[in-house]
């Protein structure tokens, strides 16, 4: 099995459209690829009058491959960073009438 493990960097803000914290970029890192190896099941594919094996990853579906061909994601890091309020800045006397 494939294992690649990521840290993920969410940043996030409030604005008038929507004064809950809600994500605005997020950025995602590679931080360990661990391959699984070589193909175990390969599958035969026919092209014009020639055949060719390829990786059964590249054909089938993730429940029907090999373990050496299947990918896990593993999150290893969420940070996330609060930006706070992001608008237009209202006055004292504003804030108040309301």
């Amino acid at each position: 099995m494939t294992f690649v493990n990521v840290a993920i960097h969410q940043v996030t803000h409030t604005c008038p459209a929507n004064p809950q914290p809600h994500v605005v970029d997020t950025r995602r890192v590679i931080v360990a690829y661990v391959p699984g190896g070589p193909c175990r099941q390969p599958i035969r594919v026919r092209l014009n009058n020639s055949t060719v094996m390829v990786a059964c990853g590249r054909r089938l579906p993730a429940a029907r491959q090999c373990p050496a061909c299947r990918i896990t994601v593993i999150e290893r890091d969420i940070i996330t960073t609060h930006l706070g309020y992001e608008g237009p800045q209202r006055s004292a006397s504003e804030a108040a009438a309301r």
